[in-house]
């Protein structure tokens, strides 16, 4: 179980994200190390408190288990709008030219730490024994989240106790403060509201650049709740809006051509008549341009040469689904 710890006091995770990104515009990710709590010298599980006042106790904040254990791993804060897939629960594979960062904005490469381990502005509490007997009949059986194989006990040697931290219950009154669980419903209606919000007030007039991924944004969103705004689905509005703005907004940034094409395939199989016209669109005059962005657009000179045949074939694959 992971839990997040801000050890900065005031503005919270998104303020602190924002600072570290503010001048990243690259960042696609925050990855932050995790702090490895023990059992606390229990034994049998008592699940008559929770886990937070149970587990009390973990390894030093730089405490390194050979070269990539320990406290050396992390998770990581995407931003899903920059994602090509993703690899494991410990990182991403992001657009290209696009990157993680630790909480001080250096760039972090791809695996599953993060070296040197920071703790002094976030960190992610890892319970990761809890007691010996939740360890040997749960944690064991489980296995791994991350590949084909299952726990062994030398792994109990994570149950490092030796230094005291709570920091984490002071946050629980802020919590039941700041924070209520919204209903599904809610939440939709909120959703749904946004996405009309976001659609119907755009109006021809106004300066697309910068609003492609806006709209790829709305058209997903549009898509699964189905809604209508008048007689037209919301999806329909979304698709003319990517229209316009492939249109109009040019030179679409490199981000945006990543973005375009990574949707493409799900546009074009909507029945929608926007759709032929985005087909011809890209088809006759986007293509080429988009080619020349995949070319040239890579801001990380010297980047793995796998990523330039991923961008080709997925690149072939949009190509054969015009035909």
């Amino acid at each position: 179980m992971n839990l997040f710890t801000l050890r900065l006091t005031g503005g919270g995770l998104i303020k602190l994200i924002d600072e570290i990104f503010s001048d990243k515009p690259h960042a696609a990710g925050l990855g932050i190390n995790w702090q490895l709590f023990g059992s606390n010298g229990q034994e049998t599980a008592d699940y008559s408190r929770g886990l937070l006042e149970r587990f009390t106790r973990r390894a030093p904040s730089d405490w390194e288990d050979g070269h990539d254990g320990g406290n050396v791993y992390r998770k990581t804060i995407d931003n899903p709008r920059l994602i090509r897939y993703r690899r494991n629960p410990h990182f991403a594979d992001y657009f290209k030219g696009k990157f993680a960062v630790n909480s001080n904005g250096e760039y972090i490469g791809f695996w599953y730490g993060n070296k040197p381990i920071l703790a002094d502005k976030i960190v992610i509490n890892h319970y990761y024994t809890k007691s010996k007997e939740e360890y040997l009949k749960k944690k064991l059986p489980r296995g791994s989240c991350c590949m084909d194989r299952n726990y062994s006990m030398p792994n109990y040697s994570y149950d490092r106790n030796d230094v005291f931290d709570d920091g984490i219950l002071k946050y629980r009154a802020a919590r039941a403060e700041n924070f209520s669980f919204e209903s599904e419903e809610s939440r939709n209606s909120r959703v749904i509201n946004a996405l009309v919000q976001t659609l119907m007030k755009t109006s021809t007039e106004d300066s697309l650049a910068g609003k492609l991924e806006t709209f790829l944004t709305c058209r997903a969103v549009a898509e699964k709740f189905q809604i209508k705004i008048g007689e037209h689905f919301a999806e329909e509005y979304a698709l003319a809006w990517i229209y316009r703005t492939l249109l109009t907004a040019n030179p679409l940034t490199y981000t945006e051509v990543q973005q375009f094409l990574k949707a493409l395939p799900e546009i074009l199989s909507r029945p929608f008549p926007i759709c032929k016209e985005i087909k011809i669109l890209t088809q006759d005059n986007l293509i080429p341009g988009l080619c020349e962005s995949l070319k040239n657009g890579d801001v990380m000179k010297g980047t793995y040469d796998w990523k330039e045949w991923f961008d080709r074939m997925h690149l072939q694959k949009i190509l054969r689904s015009l035909k």
